[in-house]
């Protein structure tokens, strides 16, 4: 196994990374860091390509690997994978720091940016609400329940129990498909028009229904379903 510091001039990633800057590396070389070295037959960085082809040349494809997809790969053992899956965390992390805690919701795209960070790379439903002052400025976001593959369950008093709590005047109700079909179930509908009627009865204004996918969404409110 060749570690870096043996790797032909032009082929070192930290010392190119060091005299032009971290922009001036390709996805891979940066992976290749990360990882220290490749295997007996090719460098890190050959391996990263490698890898990076199998994921469509896509990191947020790769974000959604788990531990065995990195073992396919001759000289990815646990270690290896643990420090890209970090790192790719890591990504994820800084993209929902950059999602202020105290933004102001104006439209669904606003609460899709809130949410596909967190949402987009899992594997299962999970179901969220959004909640909002008066001024659309959001005091909180809090899971309400975890399902499976293809479907979660949520519960109209456990919604409006995290709203009374925070007192919050509105709320977004916001879940994920995996599948990447954004289209909302029948019990998706039946879900949000139970929630809006009973959020009315406490002054409580149920704004939008998004349902998240990787690159896409559907929205009650934007086709006049709320």
């Amino acid at each position: 196994m060749i570690s870096i510091p043996h790797w032909a001039e032009e082929d070192r990633p930290r010392e190119k990374m060091m005299q032009k800057g971290a922009e001036a590396l390709s996805d891979a070389e940066l992976l290749a860091i990360l990882i220290g070295s490749g295997n007996t037959d090719e460098s890190a960085v050959a391996l990263m390509r490698r890898v990076l082809a199998a994921a469509g040349n896509d990191l947020n494809q790769l974000a959604k690997w788990e531990l065995r997809d990195f073992a396919r790969f001759k000289g990815m053992g646990p270690a290896k994978s643990v420090s890209l899956l970090a790192a790719l965390e890591i990504g994820k992390r800084r993209r929902l720091a950059q999602q202020s805690e105290r933004a102001v919701v104006r439209s669904s795209q606003d609460i899709y940016g809130i949410f596909h960070p967190l949402l987009c790379d899992l594997p299962h439903e999970e179901f969220w609400v959004l909640l909002l002052n008066q001024a659309a400025r959001v005091i909180d976001r809090v899971r309400i329940s975890r399902g499976g593959i293809d479907q979660t369950t949520a519960d109209v008093r456990s919604i409006l129990r995290e709203a009374l709590l925070q007192r919050a005047t509105q709320l977004a109700l916001v879940h994920n498909h995996p599948s990447g079909n954004p289209q909302p179930s029948q019990d998706d509908r039946r879900l949000t028009q139970r929630t809006a009627e009973a959020a009315r009865l406490m002054n409580i204004r149920v704004l939008d229904h998004v349902v998240v996918c990787d690159g896409c969404y559907f929205s009650f409110c934007d086709e006049g379903l709320l």
